[in-house]
């Protein structure tokens, strides 16, 4: 008669194996934790410590404290003030063509015809173009004597045009929303198409049914579907248009003067050609800050129909 199997005795979990199941998730994210205070919060505190003292690399090692001294002097800089609304209106100037020919584009290329594909990407090409390079080819583009602009307006307007692209008004500004717009309306091409191939024939068939014009179905079905999309595209182009820097700093340089400063080529020729680091921190902090309630109201707007619906 066969003996039964003796049972194999279970081991104990150590102490040390116990206390690793029970912290094993708390050692799995202290590496991403440890990069996140490494590579942001550590620098930013680092840059509220600068924005406080006088940091200036004329005054050698010493950085006495001057409390909002540095925050004071940047708001009463009229330059800073200025490159502030120049910021603004270059940012909603942009965005908003953006959109406009971004929903056109996307309207148009919502329909399989020949050669999509093709069309689609030789459209993005430009997102994957770095704007320091995008600001070169237009300088390329319009700097005179051998830029090619001249010769093409004077195909338009009669007589010999002479025009400095790059220093007289209103056409530097042109110049700079032409360029962003020609990098960037490719991004909202790409989102709204997406937003506009997720809405339902169904209920274009449905308008029709009921005596639509084309017209009425675009405004009464197509934008309020598409508008959660328009406001993340709009949220995510507004915040990175604030940021122009790139372009100015290959195409103008922020001049002539300081006719084309905005606040991100503010702050960089204080704080990194002038040495004020500080003042520019100081400036830097505040315009985060703008940025900041800018971005939390377009948020709360873009989850308001969430919060309703719940």
């Amino acid at each position: 008669m066969a003996s039964r199997a003796e049972p194999i005795p279970r081991r104990r979990p150590s102490a040390a194996s116990s206390w690793l199941d029970r912290h094993i998730k708390w050692l799995l994210i202290v590496p991403a934790v440890a990069v996140v205070v490494a590579l942001t919060i550590f620098p930013l505190g680092f840059s509220l410590w600068v924005a406080f003292v006088q940091f200036d690399f004329s005054l050698g090692p010493e950085h006495p404290w001057v409390g909002l001294d540095n925050f004071v002097e940047t708001w009463r800089d009229p330059i800073w003030r200025a490159s502030l609304w120049r910021t603004v209106w270059f940012s909603v100037t942009m965005v908003a063509i953006e959109l406009c020919l971004g929903l056109l584009l996307a309207l148009a290329m919502l329909r399989p015809f020949r050669g999509r594909r093709v069309v689609l990407t030789m459209l993005v090409i430009p997102l994957f173009i770095s704007p320091v390079v995008v600001g070169g080819f237009f300088d390329l583009f319009v700097r005179r004597p051998y830029g090619v602009a001249n010769q093409l307006a004077s195909w338009v307007w009669p007589g010999d045009v002479a025009i400095n692209f790059t220093n007289d008004k209103p056409w530097l500004y042109i110049v700079l929303i032409l360029a962003d717009v020609w990098q960037w309306t490719p991004f909202m091409v790409v989102i709204l198409l997406a937003g506009l191939s997720a809405i339902p024939d169904t209920l274009y068939e449905a308008a029709d049914l009921d005596g639509a014009k084309p017209w009425q179905a675009f405004r009464f079905v197509t934008l309020p579907l598409l508008l959660p999309i328009i406001l993340i595209a709009v949220t995510f182009r507004l915040i990175d248009a604030a940021k122009l820097f790139d372009i100015i700093f290959s195409l103008t340089r922020g001049g002539p003067g300081t006719d084309t400063y905005t606040t991100s080529y503010y702050l960089y020729q204080v704080g990194f050609e002038f040495f004020h680091l500080g003042h520019g921190t100081a400036g830097a902090w505040m315009f985060m800050i703008m940025l900041a309630f800018v971005s939390f109201w377009l948020v709360r707007r873009l989850l308001k129909p969430v919060e309703e619906g719940t």
